[in-house]
């Protein structure tokens, strides 16, 4: 807030309201009476109670000041005093738990409002309001009402009827509103529409004027039509788990629990997030991603969880920006929809609600039949060379790649299951370019990025293309964040924008070392061999069917050796081997270069280390000065002080 300004003095004068209020609250329970000073005290009786935009709604009629002692049938009415409208806030309303037939003193400094065209004045500013139990009798009510929850019917006023609005739809939401319901705490599942045609009767087309005619407690009595935007998965909290209790997750991996997420958007262009708690740990997230992105669906039974803004969540947010301006016109509050609207210069939305279920049920109705939304926005593909030039910060970035190598971080001291992951990827735009941008880039999987079971176990078997969506691009760098989905798939709707996505022809490329490689990255290396580390040489044979690197010796034969996980003898097993090497190479000619050589070896070095390593009987000599072809390798480390290089050898997938 700016020091000074008008949204500061008005938070302070809140600030202190709400201070004066809590500790009238808390002298008047301390006092254990009614304060006795009775001036300017405004004794009303509830006739009717409703609710209206938050706003509790008591229709009154003012009693004559009376002793406390009164009863509540024996209080007397005046007849002439005309029925009063008291507006109770949320907050006080909670406070009071008032219900029809109950006294309420309503101390100073209250206010009267007179409404043109009406003859019901209106009583505002009520904060400061007791109600008066006037016999034991009314106590004894009170403590039997209080074990039951009051039902308060709702009038659900909409945008359109306060703006007044000529639109034909807006006809529609004006009759809807007329249809008030009761405040009942019941939800249902999507079994129970059917039963309860009246619970779910209303359906609105803005977030915002549900969240604020129905509150943060829950939207019981109407539903919300939005487009879902996007499906993702993000990692449960702690406390989530104690919410699925009798249900299967969606995913569970390690011990780690997901829920099924969307970004739904409404007519106006308010976004929110809505956490959905528990699905079959059957169902695949990218199924979820065809069937529902871009369709349309009415939401009801939910709970506001939270809100947020833009620099409290800096993630959701840059979801929602690569999302805007929308490709339609969107409706504008207290503006008629028939005048055409301009989307590129409307300000971005600065608050975001985030949604939850109630009480683990759900009533969401997704019309999978429904042709997508015009106000559906896919994806936007784009080639790796044309990401690696844009310009701006976190922003959203989607491509479609092929996975070469991943490799996961080895930080001893982080759980493996929060541990970064690394996939180094090209593309056609990246395999074709001469100089200037490197051919393989690295993009980082954080742990917060929740990979499929699918997408885990077809990297592990080998190269595959995945479609990365959403991932965020800044300061020269592609990470995977929340609320990032990787696919095995291309998405059926997907927007190119003229980028290249032919697939890959021809054997990849690898950029060679130089003086401009960068630790934690992949590059082709050819030299000369100058040196070997003898001290960290060792070998061990594996299994030349399963790979299985503990063999045994045979127990009927001590010569042979036997694997267990093949139950069979090992009589041609394979030699895997490490040896640290140091080459001379043109490309770094001032720089030491040190390669790890281990497990998969080139056919040009691997007759030669197994002679030396499996005999035993070899001199360095020997080794010096051996051309190394072209080696695969990951930079561990470059420095400067010393010059120095530290790659290791690998297999691409």
């Amino acid at each position: 807030l700016c020091r000074g300004g008008l949204a500061e003095r008005l938070c302070r004068l809140q600030n202190r309201e709400r201070s004066a209020i809590s500790f009238w609250r808390h002298q008047c329970i301390a006092d254990d009476k009614i304060p006795s000073d009775k001036s300017g005290v405004l004794i009303v009786k509830i006739l009717e109670i409703f609710e209206e935009c938050t706003i509790q709604v008591a229709i009154c009629q003012q009693l004559e000041e009376s002793p406390a002692t009164l009863s509540l049938e024996d209080a007397v009415i005046n007849a002439e005093e005309p029925i009063l409208k008291v507006l109770f806030t949320r907050e006080t309303a909670a406070h009071l738990k008032s219900r029809p037939q109950d006294v309420i003193h309503i101390y100073p400094p209250w206010q009267k409002l007179l409404v043109q065209n009406s003859d019901v004045p209106v009583i505002m500013n009520t904060y400061f309001s007791q109600k008066v139990l006037l016999s034991e009798h009314s106590e004894a009510r009170e403590k039997t009402y209080g074990l039951t929850k009051m039902l308060i019917r709702k009038n659900i006023i909409s945008l359109a009827q306060t703006f007044r609005l000529d639109d034909p739809d807006d006809k529609l939401h004006q009759e809807s509103s007329d249809n008030q319901v009761p405040c009942a705490p019941q939800t249902h599942n999507h079994g129970d529409s059917k039963q309860h045609p009246s619970a779910l009767s209303a359906v609105n087309d803005s977030l915002l004027e549900m969240v604020e005619s129905q509150g943060a407690v829950g939207w019981r009595e109407v539903q919300v039509r939005v487009v879902i935007q996007r499906v993702y998965c993000l990692p449960a909290r702690e406390g989530y788990r104690s919410h699925t209790q009798g249900h299967k997750s969606l995913l569970s991996n390690g011990g780690m629990f997901y829920r099924l997420c969307l970004l739904v958007q409404d007519a106006y262009g308010m976004f929110s997030e809505v956490q959905l708690q528990s699905l079959s740990s059957t169902d695949d997230v990218e199924q979820y991603c065809r069937r529902w992105e871009g369709k349309s669906c009415c939401l009801a039974g939910m709970k506001i969880l939270q809100r947020t803004t833009r620099g409290r969540a800096l993630g959701l947010f840059s979801l929602i920006d690569s999302l805007w301006p929308p490709v339609v016109p969107v409706k504008v509050p207290g503006q008629s929809q028939d005048s055409e609207m301009v989307t590129n210069n409307l300000p971005p939305p600065s608050f975001c609600y985030i949604l939850t279920v109630q009480s683990g049920k759900i009533h969401m109705e997704v019309d999978e039949e429904e042709q997508i939304s015009n106000l559906y926005q896919p994806p936007a593909v784009h080639g790796l060379k044309e990401i690696l030039r844009m310009d701006g910060c976190n922003e959203r970035c989607s491509f479609w790649a092929q996975v070469l190598y991943r490799r996961l971080q080895t930080k001893h001291s982080v759980p493996i299951d929060q541990r970064e992951m690394l996939l180094f990827v090209t593309d056609s735009t990246l395999q074709n370019v001469v100089h200037g941008i490197p051919r393989v880039v690295v993009v980082s999987v954080t742990a917060s990025c929740v990979l499929s079971v699918e997408i885990i176990e077809a990297l592990s078997a080998g190269s595959r293309l995945v479609f990365f969506k959403d991932a965020l691009w800044g300061n020269g760098r592609i990470i995977c964040v929340e609320r990032t989905v990787l696919l095995l798939q291309k998405p059926l709707l997907c927007s190119a924008a003229g980028a290249d996505l032919s697939e890959l022809s021809g054997p990849v490329r690898l950029d060679e070392l130089d003086s401009t490689t960068q630790a934690s990255s992949v590059c082709a290396l050819r030299g000369t061999v100058v040196g070997v580390n003898e001290s960290t040489a060792f070998s061990w044979p594996t299994c030349n069917r399963c790979g299985n690197g503990k063999l045994e010796l045979c127990p009927q034969d001590r010569e042979l050796l036997y694997c267990n996980q093949c139950s069979e003898i090992v009589t041609t097993p394979v030699l895997k081997m490490q040896l640290e090497v140091f080459l001379s190479c043109p490309s770094r000619s001032q720089s030491t270069v040190k390669v790890k050589v281990w497990h998969e070896i080139s056919v040009a070095l691997f007759a030669l280390l197994t002679m030396l390593l499996f005999l035993q009987t070899y001199e360095v000599q020997s080794v010096l000065g051996k051309e190394v072809g072209l080696l695969n390798c990951y930079v561990h480390s470059v420095t400067s002080h010393p010059n120095c290089v530290a790659l290791e050898e690998i297999v691409l997938l």
